[in-house]
């Protein structure tokens, strides 16, 4: 399987991924939990259907010592014990934040509320940031089509 566009190669592709890569390096160097950050990201790239990312942040997660145990139970969080309260309010932002389609409102006041009561405001925007940025990363890679399963640690930074 090859994707039908090199997004590497393309100039224009190539200029747009050097922007949200800069957006991702101000999010990654926030004070969100690294683990937090990893966790959003695999969750999103789940929901979207996305095979490259799914493949590149299971693999980042685990080369950065995230368990096999907690990375199987992302997609079934809410009947996981093995997350703590705050990795959960992120997910179930990144959850409707994700699915802001299907859901009538959007984002809920109460899954904001109970994200606020367990990170600050710097990581708040950084938790914001990142699952946008994770669905825009999506949205690239299922258009493309890009194929997922050789992504290597690393292989971008």
């Amino acid at each position: 399987m090859n994707a039908r566009l090199n997004l590497f190669g393309n100039p224009v592709a190539g200029k747009f991924l050097k922007y949200i890569n800069a957006a991702g390096k101000e999010v990654s160097d926030s004070t969100l939990p690294a683990t937090t950050q990893e966790l959003v990201k695999l969750r999103a790239s789940q929901i979207n259907g996305c095979g490259f990312c799914t493949d590149m942040h299971t693999k980042d997660a685990a080369h950065a010592g995230e368990t096999s145990l907690r990375l199987n139970l992302v997609a079934a969080w809410r009947e996981a014990k093995v997350f703590t309260d705050a990795e959960r309010a992120a997910l179930e932002l990144t959850e409707q934040g994700t699915r802001i389609a299907d859901a009538a409102g959007g984002v809920t006041d109460e899954a904001w509320a109970n994200a606020a009561s367990h990170y600050d405001e710097d990581q708040l925007a950084a938790l914001v940031s990142l699952i946008a940025l994770i669905n825009a990363y999506n949205r690239v890679n299922v258009i493309v089509q890009q194929p997922a399963g050789d992504y290597q640690p690393g292989q971008f930074g």
